[in-house]
């Protein structure tokens, strides 16, 4: 029966996607099966973005949880459609109260006996549930129940996602490759954990308990009497959505040490205690009166095991004292930068984002030379995302968003900083180094002893002819396979040309026409090793730089 819905609902995603993977396609090639790239200028894909949107909304919530993972993903899509899918972020219209009752009684029994009084329209409407108020013993309850008849669709359509995508990986270079096949995987494993209620229950109390006398932070108890696997009931907590600055303006609260407390609370929660609420978007966070943080919708949440904690930590410290050299290496042994990767550009990348993220001016020249260096390598580009870090990288890029909302000033770098000296990370790191540093000088000692000998051994080799020099050439760029081309393509070029004049000589005119076509073929093909592969130039999309200066237009 799924298997039969599959084949339905990829022939309706295919009719949807047509016409943008033509598009795509002929972005590489002009006429589809022949002719040169295009260049894809911002308004044109602003355009298909919004293309991309309706028929997101349209194939219904499957596919609007992919939009809403997209819309934070940089390293899978362009920064223009990043902004129009985070428009996914906001409230979907929730299933008729009839099909939600259904699914409701048969998890926790009948309303009018289970609960004191149920309000039947819903709060929040989300692509996999929705959200109502209700009365429990004179308690005041949310109850997150699941939209009816979700898990077949769901596996329809994963089933679809898993056919296309390797449709998908011909229209990406080999880097977004390996983020669109990482999002794939963690697409799928998402959306199961999202309708596990009985999961988001057991992640909710557990980052409950690690937030047990922190005033700065409200977590929902669970009601586990009302809750089930399709129906998750937990205390409800009012609050001011996190985002709405007037609001919180007229409510006197401090804008500044709310968007501190919820890094700190981020900080903790990866850091300190190994799991994490991993949707930090602004409808899951808002601001009781008297500035509490209170987190909602904890279905997307994650795990960071001991090895990516102290990476986190090197990354972090590294930046906290501007060490380019060592947020290189920790990116590097995270998986997320290639060892090949040019580190004298991603050197002045990374300048320029911690400039950015401490609130400093960037001058935009500055912004087009490094944009310049990187287009070079645009096909090769270097950063890439593992499926360990990818909902890591998330939050972190939602939650440094959330607060620049909150406070245009706010320099998360400093915060963070603060947060690691007081739990004695820059410390502990400190101790390392100065460990290592003494191991490595006991190594140059002992090397210092080794030495000698053996070069007295080599050159003693030397003076009998004995010695032997064996050397692997690297070649990431192709150089020697473009060369040998250029020299086949040549030799091919020449002897066509001869063959077709001496033909042409003897009055042999059609196989002249035919020598003629071959080296003019051979031409062409010895052109295209001389020509240099075109990147896609895009807008940098950095936060402070870019709000400045939509603000002065």
């Amino acid at each position: 029966m799924v298997e039969l819905r599959a084949y339905r609902r990829f022939f309706v995603v295919a009719y949807h996607f047509l016409p943008l993977l033509v598009s795509y396609a002929r972005d590489r090639r002009r006429f589809l099966l022949f002719g040169r790239s295009r260049r894809v200028d911002s308004e044109t894909r602003v355009e298909r973005a919004e293309t991309l949107l309706e028929s997101l909304l349209t194939l219904g919530p499957t596919f609007i949880k992919l939009g809403q993972l997209l819309s934070t993903r940089p390293d899978v899509l362009p920064p223009e459609y990043v902004e129009v899918l985070a428009q996914l972020q906001d409230e979907v219209p929730p299933a008729p109260w009839a099909d939600a009752r259904v699914v409701l009684e048969e998890e926790v029994g009948p309303v009018e006996e289970r609960f004191d009084d149920f309000d039947t329209d819903a709060i929040s409407g989300a692509s996999l549930g929705q959200v109502y108020t209700a009365r429990v013993d004179d308690r005041e309850v949310a109850v997150k129940v699941r939209r009816p008849d979700i898990e077949d669709l769901v596996a329809a359509d994963l089933q679809v996602v898993r056919w296309s995508l390797p449709v998908l990986l011909y229209f990406v270079g080999d880097a977004r490759a390996f983020s669109l096949e990482t999002l794939a995987e963690e697409f799928g494993r998402v959306i199961r954990q999202e309708m596990d209620y009985e999961r988001e229950a057991e992640m909710l109390a557990e980052i409950r308990a690690n937030f047990e006398g922190d005033d700065a932070v409200a977590i929902p108890a669970v009601l586990e009497s009302h809750s089930g696997p399709r129906v998750l009931t937990m205390e409800y907590i009012e609050g001011t959505k996190i985002n709405d600055v007037e609001e919180l303006d007229a409510l006197g609260i401090d804008r500044h040490e709310v968007a501190v407390n919820l890094q700190r609370a981020y900080l903790q929660m990866m850091l300190e205690d190994g799991v994490f609420h991993a949707d930090p978007h602004p409808g899951n966070l808002a601001v009781c009166d008297d500035g509490t943080i209170v987190f909602y919708d904890f279905g997307m949440s994650g795990r960071v095991d001991e090895f990516v904690q102290n990476k986190i930590v090197d990354f972090y410290v590294s930046v906290a004292n501007r060490d380019i050299d060592g947020i290189l290496d920790a990116l590097v042994e995270m998986g997320t930068l290639s060892p090949e990767a040019d580190r004298e550009t991603m050197g002045q990348v990374m300048e320029l984002a911690i400039e950015d993220a401490r609130g400093e001016n960037i001058e935009t020249y500055r912004v087009q030379q490094i944009v310049s260096q990187v287009e070079d390598t645009i096909y090769e580009f270097p950063l890439r995302l593992p499926s360990n870090l990818a909902l890591v990288l998330r939050v972190a890029t939602v939650v440094e968003g959330v607060c620049v909302t909150l406070d245009t000033d706010f320099d998360f770098i400093s915060v963070a900083t603060d947060y690691l000296s007081e739990q004695g990370y820059r410390e502990e790191t400190i101790r390392q180094y100065a460990t290592e540093t003494g191991d490595q000088l006991r190594r140059s000692v002992e090397s210092s002893v080794r030495v000698p000998p053996k070069l007295e051994d080599a050159l003693d080799r030397i003076d009998r002819d004995d010695f032997y020099v064996r050397a692997d050439v690297e070649d990431s760029n192709d150089v020697f396979e473009r060369l040998a081309k250029r020299l086949v393509y040549g030799m091919l070029l020449a002897s066509g040309a001869f063959s077709t004049a001496f033909l042409y000589a003897t009055t042999e005119v059609r196989a002249a026409a035919v020598a003629a076509t071959f080296s003019l073929g051979v031409a062409v093909m010895l052109y295209r090793t001389f020509r240099k592969r075109k990147g896609t130039r895009v807008t940098p999309q950095f936060t402070r730089h870019e709000m400045r200066r939509r603000g002065g237009e």
